[in-house]
C-alpha cells in the first residue's frame, strides 16, 4: 500500500493532517471536498489489519451514541482500505494524565468513567466487548486543558479494531492499532489493561471491559496504574473511600467483578448514598491568638485549624473542599490541591 500525504483525497474527503500512527496504520484529520466537514479517516498500512478494520467499522456502525466515536463511511477494498469516522476535536485521556503529570480532579474522572461506563453499555448491550478500554482510545470533545467544563457528553470511546464476543488471539493482538509487535516491548503499555482471562485467551463477556475500567480509574485518580495491593486512595489521600471500593469491584478475579456496567455506574452514581459526597462544612471556629492547643500545650495561630506541633485538631469543624475533601482555610478562594471554587454554591 503506498503512503498517503496531505492533499491526497480518500472518497470525498482530502486529507489534512495526520494525527495519529502506529503499526496498523495511520489516521488523519481530512475535509470534505464540498462541504467543510471534518472527519478522522483511519488507513491501514499492513494488509492484515484491513479484517480488523472491516470488524471495526461494522461493529461501530451498528452502536449508536454519544459517547462512542461515530462510522461514517467504510471501504475494506478500496486502495487504500478506509474508516471514516467522527472527527473528535480534542485531547485523548492519555494527553490529559500526561499533562496533570499525577492526577486530574476527581470529578472530572468520574465524568469520564460514566461516559466510558455509558459508552460501553450500549457496546455489551449490541454484543460487541471493546477489550482494549485504555487511556489513548477515550476522546474528549473539548479544548485541551479544560476539564472545568467536561460533561459526560465530552467523553467519546473509539478504536473498536479489537470489539468481537469471544476469545482474543495473539494474532489479533498483534493486528490491533495499538499494539506493535517490536520484539514484544511495545504490547506491554495495553497489557497492563487487560483483564486476567484476556491475557489467557479464555472466554471474555463485559466484565473484561470492567477491568480495564478499574485500570483506567486508578490510573485518572492517580497517574499511576496500580500494582499489587494498590488502591486509589492508598495512592491519593483525597479520594473518597467509596471510589477504592468501585475500583476493588474492577480490579479483581472475574466472580468477585461488578455483574455489568449498569451495577459499575449505580455504584459511581450520585444518587448512591455511598458516592455523595457530605456537604461542606460551615467555617472553623479559630481558636484566638495566643490559645495553647490542648494536647501538647503549645501555642496556635488564630487560623491553624490543626496544631503544627501535635497535629491534634483546635477547631470545633475543619474546613475542607466540597470537590476534593482537602483541608483549607476559610479565607481561600480555591482549593489549593484540585482549583475548585470554595465560594461557588452547587444546588
Amino acid at each position: 500500500m503506498s503512503a498517503q500525504h496531505e492533499g491526497d483525497r480518500i472518497n470525498n474527503y482530502v486529507l489534512e493532517t495526520r494525527v495519529g500512527a502506529g503499526s496498523f496504520g495511520v489516521v488523519w484529520r481530512a475535509r470534505h471536498h464540498v462541504f467543510d466537514d471534518l472527519v478522522a479517516i483511519k488507513i491501514p498500512t499492513d494488509p492484515q489489519y484491513v479484517r480488523n478494520l472491516q470488524r471495526e467499522g461494522v461493529a461501530v456502525h451498528g452502536l449508536k451514541h454519544h459517547n462512542i466515536v461515530r462510522a461514517i463511511d467504510l471501504d475494506p477494498y478500496a486502495e487504500p482500505p478506509y474508516l471514516i469516522m467522527e472527527y473528535v476535536n480534542g485531547p485523548s485521556v492519555r494527553e490529559i494524565i500526561d499533562e496533570y503529570k499525577s492526577a486530574m480532579p476527581i470529578s472530572a474522572a468520574l465524568t469520564i468513567m460514566r461516559g466510558v461506563l455509558s459508552a460501553l453499555t450500549v457496546a455489551h448491550d449490541g454484543g460487541v466487548i471493546h477489550r482494549d478500554i485504555k487511556p489513548a482510545n477515550i476522546l474528549l470533545h473539548l479544548p485541551p486543558s479544560d476539564l472545568a467544563t467536561i460533561t459526560e457528553k465530552s467523553v467519546r470511546v473509539t478504536d473498536f479494531g479489537l470489539g468481537h464476543v469471544g476469545g482474543v488471539t495473539t494474532q489479533s493482538i498483534m493486528q490491533s492499532g495499538s499494539m506493535a509487535a517490536e520484539e514484544g516491548r511495545s504490547i506491554a503499555g495495553t497489557l497492563a489493561y487487560m483483564s486476567p482471562e484476556q491475557k489467557a485467551g479464555h472466554p471474555l463477556d463485559g466484565r473484561s471491559d470492567l477491568y480495564s475500567c478499574g485500570v483506567l480509574l486508578c490510573e485518572m485518580l492517580t497517574g499511576e496504574r496500580p500494582q499489587g495491593g494498590d488502591t486509589p486512595g492508598s495512592l491519593r489521600r483525597d479520594v473518597p473511600p467509596y471510589l477504592d471500593d468501585v475500583f476493588r469491584r474492577c480490579y479483581t478475579r472475574l466472580d468477585r467483578r461488578f455483574a455489568s456496567t449498569r451495577e459499575m455506574l449505580a455504584a459511581l452514581s450520585p444518587d448512591d448514598h455511598t458516592s455523595v459526597p457530605p456537604p461542606p462544612p460551615p467555617p472553623p471556629v479559630a481558636v484566638p491568638c495566643g490559645t495553647k492547643c490542648v494536647g501538647c500545650g503549645r501555642s496556635v495561630h488564630d487560623d491553624d485549624q490543626f496544631c503544627i506541633y501535635c497535629g491534634r485538631q483546635v477547631v470545633d469543624r475543619v474546613l475542607a473542599c466540597s470537590e476534593c475533601s482537602a483541608s483549607v482555610h476559610a479565607n481561600d478562594r480555591f482549593c489549593i490541591l484540585c482549583g475548585h471554587d470554595l465560594r461557588r454554591v452547587t444546588q
